[in-house]
């Protein structure tokens, strides 16, 4: 699975470099705030909403493949501000509407911020699920009833025990915040079928896998 990872970013790290920080694919715009697929997999469909608790963004999407999508999200400034009460200098809420449009059933979906492709959130650069404040949590999902957030050494969320088929969709809410705004930031997105369990023993044994 890393390898298969590794491969997918460095796929769309090739697209980005090839771009040079033009936006190619598809793009929609909500209140200030684009969200773009140009770096492949997948097809932006539409996007809409403030960003605030009470009307999030949603945006929908089709993921195709063969890499992971990452959206590329632009417009995250101090003057956008923050729209979810948090303590954090930006902040929004966002619905996530995905279609299945591959081959394979999903079983588990993660997602992690990153400001680059390259390396994975720290701490210290303020880009996170909303850290360290309840304002909009726990993360939901109509397919997959659980939910596992990661704050350190990567932010990601992760969604499983559920199942999307091909030509169903499912639907994600989070909120995504800021103390040191940067445009733009990237939402790497993993949808990933599971063939077979991992008996308990090799399970203790392995390492765990992350979004790198």
């Amino acid at each position: 699975m890393r390898a298969r990872i590794c491969l997918s970013l460095l796929a769309c790290a090739i697209a980005l470099a090839a771009h040079s920080g033009r936006a190619a694919g598809a793009s929609q715009t909500s209140a200030g705030i684009t969200f773009s697929d140009e770096l492949g997999g997948f097809t932006v469909l539409s996007a809409s909403g403030t960003g605030s608790l009470a009307d999030p963004f949603v945006v929908v999407e089709a993921i195709t493949g063969p890499q992971e999508p990452v959206l590329v999200i632009r417009g995250n400034s101090p003057l956008f501000g923050n729209r979810i009460g948090s303590h954090h200098l930006t902040g929004f809420a966002l619905r996530k509407i995905v279609i299945n449009k591959t081959e394979d059933d999903w079983n588990l979906f993660e997602m992690e911020l990153r400001e680059t492709l390259e390396h994975s959130s720290p701490y210290g650069d303020g880009l996170s699920f909303g850290q360290g404040s309840p304002i909009g949590h726990p993360f939901a999902s109509d397919r997959f009833p659980t939910v596992n957030e990661t704050d350190e050494p990567t932010d990601s969320v992760s969604f499983r025990d559920g199942t999307v088929h091909p030509g169903e969709s499912v639907t994600f809410t989070m909120v995504i915040t800021d103390t040191s705004p940067v445009s733009p930031f990237l939402l790497l997105q993993q949808p990933t079928r599971i063939v077979a369990g991992v008996p308990a023993p090799l399970l203790a044994m392995r390492p765990t896998d992350h979004l790198h």
